[in-house]
């Protein structure tokens, strides 16, 4: 398994060139093109602003400007799901590449996350331009943990990547599971709410949630006021990110034999 794991840097030019092309026919035909990176998340903001400030406008005072702290979860998040639903079928999507003796299969699910990651950056100005109109007062000390919680999500989402990929190829059903799964894991996760307004007994839960931690590490640097004080979170949650990456390449390096009879 580490032999392949270090052969993945011999392939990093076939993944920067297969995360562009998977860019290029993502927006192939249409008319705004790469444009919708920015537009798509902007739309989704729009709708839950609407329905959380007007139809259920209930919330604390402390979650204002609330379009702001929404976009602070909602951007990674965007991400992180896209990753894990299009890596459902990326394997089976890219059979024929697969049965390409020397084609390294875990290639695909990097290009996906990578992919998806690109976008989560073309996304980051409309999220500077909120923190401009806000005047949102942050802090050099606090902004420059935001590369190690993107490092966190980079990592854990590649090692869910490949669980999923690889499980997909064998249990066909997994795609459909995944997608009820994430639209429960996002409410799950304190994007539209706080962790702060969660009842006591729901906080040992959200806890258990690897996203939370991720997406009030993007709250307490972006939004909320004061020192970044869920770092210690941030960095188990590294850590774990880590081991999860190791067990998915295993699992991954273990079933890779069998994709191309599957697939």
């Amino acid at each position: 398994m580490l032999k392949n794991l270090r052969g993945l840097l011999k392939y990093r030019q076939l993944i920067q060139s297969m995360v562009a092309r998977e860019l290029k026919a993502r927006y192939r035909g249409s008319v705004l093109g790469f444009f919708w990176s920015f537009i798509n998340p902007l739309l989704l903001l729009l709708v839950y602003t609407f329905v959380f400030s007007y139809v259920l406008p209930a919330r604390q005072p402390n979650l204002d400007p609330y379009a702001l702290f929404l976009f602070c979860g909602i951007l990674p998040w965007t991400w992180f799901s896209s990753s894990i639903l299009e890596s459902a079928n990326v394997l089976i999507s890219g059979g024929n590449l697969i049965k390409k003796v020397m084609f390294p299969a875990e290639v695909l699910p990097f290009v996906t996350v990578l992919a998806n990651m690109v976008h989560f950056f073309l996304g980051l100005p409309i999220l500077v331009g909120f923190l401009i109109y806000y005047r949102a007062p942050l802090q050099a000390s606090e902004l420059a943990w935001f590369p190690v919680v993107v490092l966190v999500q980079l990592v854990l989402t590649l090692g869910l990547a490949l669980i999923v990929s690889a499980l997909t190829v064998h249990f066909r059903d997994l795609k459909d599971i995944l997608s009820n799964l994430v639209t429960f894991w996002f409410f799950a996760t304190p994007i539209i709410y706080s962790m702060q307004d969660a009842p006591a007994l729901a906080k040992r839960f959200l806890n258990g949630n690897p996203f939370t931690h991720l997406a009030i590490s993007y709250q307490e640097i972006l939004f909320y006021q004061g020192d970044f004080g869920h770092w210690k979170w941030l960095l188990a949650l590294g850590a774990g990110s880590v081991a999860l990456f190791l067990a998915g390449y295993y699992l991954f390096d273990r079933l890779r034999d069998t994709f191309a009879e599957e697939v």
